[in-house]
């Protein structure tokens, strides 16, 4: 019959376990090599692996959970069947594994794996077969190794090779007439939860029965059936007893406002890895690289795997998730995408032998050493050494060194096994007393009166009682006990570090609700439109936080699980909440409950968890006091089954749910056979299905069904379409995925074809969806709409994303590798394109891209053009010392193509070479499927429309060689001053110091520490010489590695008796763009941003032409507003985000230039004796007056103040005129306005400027400054700068001494 009826539709799902399994050697099909596992068949044939099969599994299968049998069995026995004979070791040994599928929904297995002796003699015969067949090898590679010349030819018969080779026979040989042959074997549960414990439990408890030399009570084949079939799973909340072979199992279940259940023992992760290797390996899991785990043992795998991915509550991994990696799925490390997978290393093994795809974003975990690698970069968990400090503290309490304990768990190990020894030999079946009178003698052996026996046990029979049941013997009893006391404490140290970890984000993300967007009316709309939203106010959410946690925050908001994480709560209005964010919810209520603060006092102080005493009562009281239990042993007959069940249940306070004691099936006579040692074959007809609804939690589970399916056909009338919700569902959800979780079953190539073809689809989805978020945030969603608008994103998510889309170039250039060489991809391919270009140059020119055109100006002097080129940008890397690795070297090479807008263009340039291409990758991998490349660099060559400095703000100590031009205007002057010229660069992070430039030279080269993004230039000379006087256009400063060109504009004189005087002028820089980058900005619609605006030379009312035309009242009062607003705008920006300071003071739209036209207005410019009047003259005259007068006013507050404000005045303007340096007049009113600014006496230095005689003489009667209402308006605006703490370049005020 087959079995893939269940007990009814509501019951099935509610099963303690889905399937029986059992997998091993097939008789009929011999010995068959497991070529998938790639192993070396220069191993000893008992050393190599076998194929194994599934020999069994029940029932047949499960239409909610159908059975994958090539999954299973590779899970069951990963490596294939493997052989031993009396001498090696046969322990069993236990491992679980979870079977994730493409929907995310889990499975788990529990395997418990033994060797039985192999009684097939065709298997025999085989093994002694291959053994003959590889000592013949053996001995011929020994004889050709000492026989290779014919000097030593006799040394072939050696002694010492000799000996060797004939230890190395005995050890690794099989007699057949001397040796016994055994083979593994597995058993296996299948669960739709991780009840870890009790599934060890059960199967320990079959294999005892096994190897025990009395036959179990009842027939395998009963408790197979009863945990199959009548053993519920515990509702929430709430605990089940059921039985094994010989002693009831509890387990409990949390309920629904507890954390989610974790059978696993953290205690044994911790041990393995230690506690800072593992808040390490638990960031980079936050962040969603590469997590490789590396251990002999499978079970390691699993406690470390489902251990680090518990602590991530609330959150949930999202990617691809294989604890342990079969050796036929090793092509699976080849995927291009985030996973955490476990492979199991194979004894002796060295690391630096393991060949992986890529490295560059991969975290590996060797288990076994107690050593991880970690990727290059990467932010800190906040408060890290806080967080570790008080899970120390938890540790501690429990008896577990913080630093790890690596033999701590093989030493348990050896224990458990030896006990298990113990109780298996010991003669008395694990609970049989030494004492047993002759009776149990008599019964013993004979299977018929051992079942007559198990009868008579449950109809309550008194001559039972004096044999089978009396007490255990005293060291079983404590055995017993200590394994109690051990899992206990396990379970509260599981509880209590979760809690730890629950509690960090519960602080971190306290306030996560206010920043959830709920754009959508309804969940069609949402989910029609889920591509296109922002979910989240990721900006906003970050400029809240503490200044320490935010390259963390910033990058682990970027990830999936956190944006499934937002999902779930926007889709919980609207359905009901899932039960990892329902449970943080609650918490964070509790938190507002308790600690009411407001969300904006943010801070960075560690607060530990304060539930740490309450944490696991609830659970620890559930196994204390179990409220579900299974009624005693009973008869054959069925009838007496709901009896039985109602006696228990009277005598048990608050049973509602009973799972059904194993019991006697009618099974065929002779079927079943018991003989030791040997796992019997089942009677299928038995375990195919189970019994019809006959206990209550099946019928109410199958009541709970029908209301479910009521209100399901209710909503399809009257809500959205379920097929056409759940397509968008599944739409919206695998957003940002790739390949959730690839099929393990199905090895065939088109199905290994068809996972690589979602592999590279996924990485140009991956990539369309990073570039577009990169533009959006860069440019602001106004400019993409409207074609202009003030960048929006912050240095540190610029920065992140950058970091984001450098992962995923490494991954692009790692998927579908042919051999891989280092541990970048991308560098590797790079270097090898290098080497092949560079061999070509000395027999044709190598192709060089030029970048950028040749800059003219009104004296035809030029930049030279800056030769750029793929390999030419490579070189610049090489030369970066401070870069040591491969992969560093890879992300500055991609961050310098993305500053310089070449990446796309470098990028085609590499994979132009095809046949390079050819060599590096196999067919499938991403780069070789053409469309997709084309569609990959067109998306990359978008990102040329915004400007970025990800290299240049992040290599800041690096030395970067700048060239220099000085353009005179040579209509009006000299092209060359006589003089001894100087000029000083300054940028964001630093200054050049003066520099002399080389006499009749324009254009000089200078290497220095970088300087960040340019600001200003002083520039000046001696004024030496018969030609002394210069009329400079501007200055041109290029940094020639980044190509970035600043213009600094002049249009003045530097010279005595010329223009103001000045022999020295400070020029503010703007950036400028190629021509190409203009055309491409005007596509987009929106202007290169990170540029100052474009300055016009600005000319002094009093200068040379006089042409340019004045500003009315209305407009001078207009860009004081302007200027003013822009400086307050800078500083509500969070820092790192703030552009420079010193254009806002002194650029063209500046607050210097706009108080300029403020005093220029009205001012009588009419020359005295053909000489130049400056606002600084007045200034002069102002501070004379002042030094010589007492006449303030009546008030004696008011003079007082004035005599204050008239004290400074006077002292900074003398400190200006007497600083060491040659200033002409105009740039001494530029220091005194930034000083005036800087500490904050403006608005009470205008006043006095405004009331002072000398107005009177050189400002007409319609000036600004003499209109009073005018006055109060200006300081009314000059006043919001008060508040602010401004910071002046040092260039600015150079040898100003206030």
């Amino acid at each position: 019959m087959s079995g893939s009826a269940a007990p009814g539709p509501g019951s099935a799902p509610c099963r303690f376990a889905h399937y029986f399994v059992v997998c091993g050697t097939d008789a009929d099909s011999g010995l068959e090599p497991d070529e998938l596992a790639g192993e070396n068949f220069d191993q000893s044939p008992l050393r190599r692996t076998f194929k194994s099969k599934v020999l069994a599994h029940y029932p047949q299968n499960i239409e909610w959970n159908p059975f994958d049998q090539d999954a299973v069995n590779m899970l069951c026995m990963p490596k294939g069947l493997s052989f031993r004979t009396q001498i090696d070791n046969r322990d069993p040994q236990f491992h679980s594994f979870i079977i994730t599928r493409e929907d995310g929904s889990r499975t788990y297995g529990f395997v418990l794996t033994f060797y039985e002796e192999v009684t097939s003699k065709q298997i025999c015969t085989a093994m002694q077969t291959l053994y003959q067949m590889h000592n013949a090898e053996q001995y011929s590679s020994v004889y050709a190794s000492s026989s290779c010349s014919m000097d030593s030819l006799a040394s072939s018969i050696d002694e010492g090779d000799a000996t060797s080779l004939a230890k190395l026979q005995q050890y690794n040989s099989y007699d057949i007439s001397r040796d016994t042959l055994y083979v593994s074997k597995c058993i296996c549960l299948i669960t739709p939860l991780p009840f870890m414990q009790a599934c060890k439990k059960f199967l320990i408890q079959l294999y005892k029965a096994v190897t025990s030399q009395q036959p179990p009570p009842l027939p395998l084949e009963s408790y197979i059936h009863n945990i199959l079939y009548e053993v519920p799973l515990p509702p929430p909340g709430r605990s089940l007893k059921f039985y094994g072979v010989y002693e009831p199992i509890i387990c409990q279940r949390p309920g629904p406002s507890e954390l989610p259940l974790s059978d696993y023992p953290l205690r044994e992760a911790f041990e393995l890895l230690g506690l800072e290797n593992l808040v390490q390996v638990f960031t980079c899991v936050l962040l969603e690289m590469q997590i490789l785990l590396y251990s002999q043992d499978y079970q390691r795998l699993m406690t470390v795997a489902e251990g680090i991915t518990t602590l991530l509550f609330p959150f949930q991994w999202q990617h691809v998730y294989v604890p342990i990696l079969p050796a036929s799925l090793l092509h699976f490390l080849d995927a291009p995408v985030p996973y955490l997978m476990g492979l199991q290393s194979k004894e002796g093994t060295d690391r630096s032998k393991l060949e992986l795809p890529q490295e560059a974003n991969l975290c590996f975990v060797d288990i076994d050493n107690h050593f991880i690698e970690l990727p290059e970069e990467f932010p800190q968990f906040p408060n890290k050494l806080e967080f570790i400090q008080e899970i120390s503290e938890v540790l501690l309490q429990f008896g577990i060194p913080p630093e790890g304990n690596l033999h701590c768990s093989e030493s348990a190990t050896k224990l458990k096994n030896l006990v298990l020894n113990d109780l298996v030999n010991d003669k008395k079946n694990g609970n049989i007393p030494s004492n047993t009178i002759n009776m149990y003698e008599l019964l013993k052996g004979n299977e018929t009166i051992a079942r007559l026996q198990a009868l008579a046990k449950r109809t309550g029979v008194t001559v039972e009682k004096m044999t089978i049941t009396a007490p255990m013997a005293e060291k079983e009893r404590d055995v017993k006990l200590q394994c109690e006391e051990e899992e206990l404490r396990d379970y509260k140290l599981n509880v209590q570090l979760r809690e730890v970890f629950a509690n960090r984000f519960t602080q971190m993300f306290a306030d996560y609700e206010s920043f959830v967007i709920q754009a959508a009316q309804d969940m069609e709309s949402w989910l029609t439109n889920r591509e296109q939203m922002q979910n989240f106010d990721k900006a906003s959410f970050l400029s809240d936080q503490p200044e320490p946690y935010l390259p963390f925050l910033s990058h682990f908001i970027e990830t999936q699980m956190f944006a499934t994480f937002i999902d779930n709560k926007i889709m919980s209005q609207w359905e009901e909440k899932d039960a990892f964010l329902r449970v943080f919810d609650s918490r964070i209520e509790k938190i507002r409950l308790y600690n009411v603060r407001a969300p904006a006092l943010r801070t960075s102080i560690y607060q530990k968890c304060s539930t740490l005493k309450e944490a696991g009562r609830l659970s620890i009281q559930r196994l204390i006091s179990v409220d579900i239990v299974a009624p005693e042993p009973h008869v054959l007959y069925r009838e007496r089954q709901q009896d039985d069940t109602q006696s228990i249940e009277q005598r048990l306070i608050k049973i509602d749910h009973t799972a059904i004691h194993p019991h006697l099936l009618d099974m065929k006579i002779g079927q079943g056979k018991y003989e030791q040692g040997f796992f019997p074959k089942l009677q299928s007809d038995v375990l195919a299905t189970g019994p019809t609804n006959n206990n209550r939690w099946a019928s109410r589970s199958a009541t709970t069904q029908r209301r479910k399916d009521r209100l399901r056909q209710h909503s399809e009338h009257i809500g959205l379409d379920n097929d056409l919700r759940e397509k968008y569902m599944q739409e919206a959800r695998s957003l940002g995925k790739n390949l959730r979780q690839p099929k393990l079953s199905d090895l065939s190539p088109a199905v290994i074809a068809q996972t690589n073809w979602k592999f590279v689809e996924g990485l140009l989805k991956e990539c369309r969806m990073k570039t577009k978020r990169m533009l959006v945030e860069k440019m602001g969603r106004e400019a993409v709409e409207l074609g202009h608008g003030e960048a929006n994103i912050t240095g540190l998510e610029e920065n992140t994303l950058i970091a984001s889309l450098c992962d995923l170039l490494e991954r692009i250039w790692s998927h579908g590798l042919q051999v891989k060489q280092g541990k970048s991809a991308l560098w590797s391919h790079l270097f090898q394109y290098q080497e092949r270009e560079e061999k070509q140059e000395h027999m044709a020119e190598s192709p060089v891209a030029l970048g950028l055109e040749r800059r003219k100006s009104d004296t035809g002097i030029t930049l030279p053009t800056l030769r750029v080129s793929l390999i030419h940008d490579m070189r610049h890397i090489q030369n970066m010392s401070e870069i040591k690795t491969d992969v560093g070297r890879a992300r500055a090479w991609i961050r310098l193509s993305l500053e310089k807008k070449l990446l796309s263009q470098h990028l085609k340039q590499l994979l132009s070479n095809q046949a390079l291409a050819k060599k590096l990758y196999k067919r499938y991998a991403f780069l070789r499927c053409e469309e997709e490349r084309e569609q990959f660099l067109y998306h990359l060559l978008s990102l040329n429309a915004v400007d970025y400095f990800c290299f240049t703000s992040v290599f800041t100590t690096i030395m970067i060689p700048y060239r220099t031009v000085i353009i005179p205007i040579k209509k009006l002057s000299n092209a060359i001053t006589t003089s001894n010229p100087w000029i000083c660069v300054s940028g964001e992070l630093g200054d050049t110091g003066v520099m002399q430039i080389p006499k009749n030279l324009l254009e000089m080269t200078f290497e220095c520490q970088n300087l960040g993004k340019l600001t200003t230039v002083q520039i000046g000379h001696d004024n030496s010489g018969l030609l002394a006087k210069w009329l400079v256009d501007c200055v041109m400063v290029r940094s020639e590695i980044t190509g970035h060109t600043y213009k600094f504009p002049c249009g003045r004189w530097l010279g005595k008796g010329v223009d103001d005087g000045s022999l020295e002028r400070i020029l503010i820089g703007e950036l400028i763009t190629s021509t190409s980058d203009e055309d491409l900005g005007k596509q987009c619609r929106t202007p290169p941003q990170q540029k100052s605006p474009t300055t016009a030379r600005r000319l002094s009312i009093t200068s040379l032409t006089g042409k340019n035309t004045k500003p009315n009242a209305g407009q001078i009062q207009e860009g004081i507003g302007e200027a003013v607003n822009n400086i307050v705008k800078h500083f509500h920006k969070p820092e790192k985000e703030r552009g420079s300071l010193t254009i806002l003071l002194c650029g063209e739209n500046g607050l210097v230039a706009a108080l300029e036209q403020v005093f220029h207005h009205g001012f009588k410019s009419a020359r005295i004796f053909h000489k130049n009047v400056f606002i600084w003259d007045f200034i002069e005259k102002a501070v004379a007056y002042f030094e010589t007068t007492d006449q303030f006013g009546d008030n004696e507050e008011d003079v007082l103040l004035q005599r204050s404000s008239c004290k400074t005045f006077c002292h900074y303007v003398n400190a200006i005129s007497t600083a060491p340096r040659n200033i002409g007049k105009d740039g001494k009113f530029q220091i005194l306005v930034c000083l005036g600014t800087r500490d904050h006496f403006l608005p009470q230095w205008i006043p006095l400027l405004a009331e002072c005689p000398a107005i009177t003489r050189m400002y007409e009667e319609n000036a600004l400054l003499r209109d009073r209402m005018t006055v109060n308006s200006l300081l009314r605006v000059l006043q919001t700068l008060q508040d602010f703490n401004i910071i002046l370049e040092g260039s600015l005020i150079k040898g100003v001494d206030v």
